[in-house]
């Protein structure tokens, strides 16, 4: 299942790619649906491979998973639009950012679900720290207030890449270096990459552990994340031009997380139901779309 599991997804992989190559970033919301569609489809029939190969059990984790993974993605992606916005990136050059940033996020969720894996499996006490902070995590979602824009030029990871490499102002086609004088310099493509990746690395935190308290196998909680992540260039393009219908989106994704995280610390006396999980979160989830939707259509009445 890991050799298949490669092979689909690198194949994936190199047809978004190629797709997103030809239209040059300007996406219909139609076509990013169609798109959506797709990677969710080819989700869904992995899942039902990994039922036949293993079972019931595992193909409910991996869905949960999934769903899990997924959902926290769309709230990211709404970040991943406040950077663009940041960094003035045209839309033509945007899904090579997009691409660089979910290559590094699938190398650095291996790293990350591997390390808590091993975590909680050697110490047990682990799984209560990570249901405390995913609690604390949806707590802070739903007190914080909208504020200004942040300075993303002062996120730690670019500044410290800043110290290694000079960065000028301008942009060069979608080079992400260039010369002059003879010097090396990187172009703000490059700057957008780096906080890419430092957003995700935080995003990372919250979404692994939360796939954690649904199954502790290695291969169900990597399929599940990397499977969710893949699709993320097709959902930037849907969620792009749709950012202002889901403003309570943020509500229910932590919701999720408050979810997660109490079934964390309540693991040792209360025994969920995979597919209660699964149905639970799937219920927030669609019901904070519905009501972000609603809301947004009568605001004006």
């Amino acid at each position: 299942m890991w050799i298949v599991f490669w092979i689909v997804v690198v194949l994936a992989l190199f047809i978004d790619l190629v797709v997103l190559n030809k239209h040059h970033g300007k996406v219909s919301i139609k076509e990013a649906l169609t798109m959506v569609c797709a990677w969710v489809s080819l989700a869904l029939v992995f899942g039902g491979a990994i039922w036949w190969v293993h079972g019931s059990t595992q193909a409910l984790e991996y869905l949960t998973g999934y769903l899990i993974e997924y959902s926290l993605s769309i709230d990211n992606m709404f970040v991943f639009i406040m950077i663009f916005s940041f960094f003035a990136v045209p839309n033509e050059y945007q899904p090579k950012v997009l691409l660089w940033g979910i290559l590094g996020a699938v190398i650095m969720r291996f790293i990350f679900i591997f390390v808590g894996v091993q975590l909680i499996t050697k110490f047990s006490f682990m799984i209560y720290l990570f249901g405390a902070f995913l609690i604390y995590t949806a707590i802070k979602m739903l007190v914080h207030k909208e504020e200004e824009k942040k300075d993303l030029s002062k996120m730690p990871l670019l500044k410290f890449a800043k110290k290694i490499i000079p960065f000028k102002d301008e942009y060069h086609s979608d080079n992400f270096f260039t010369k002059e004088n003879g010097k090396l310099f990187a172009t703000p493509l490059l700057a957008c990459v780096f906080v890419i990746e430092g957003s995700d690395l935080i995003f990372a935190l919250d979404s692994i552990p939360a796939v954690l308290s649904i199954t502790q196998d290695t291969f169900i909680v990597y399929t599940s994340n990397i499977f969710a992540i893949i699709g993320l260039r097709s959902l930037y393009f849907l969620l792009s031009g749709m950012a202002s219908k889901f403003e309570y989106l943020k509500y229910g994704i932590a919701l999720i997380l408050a979810f997660v995280g109490l079934k964390m610390l309540l693991s040792s006396v209360v025994h969920l139901p995979i597919w209660l999980s699964l149905l639970v979160i799937a219920a927030i989830l669609a019901s904070t779309i519905l009501i972000s939707l609603y809301l947004q259509k009568h605001k004006k009445i």
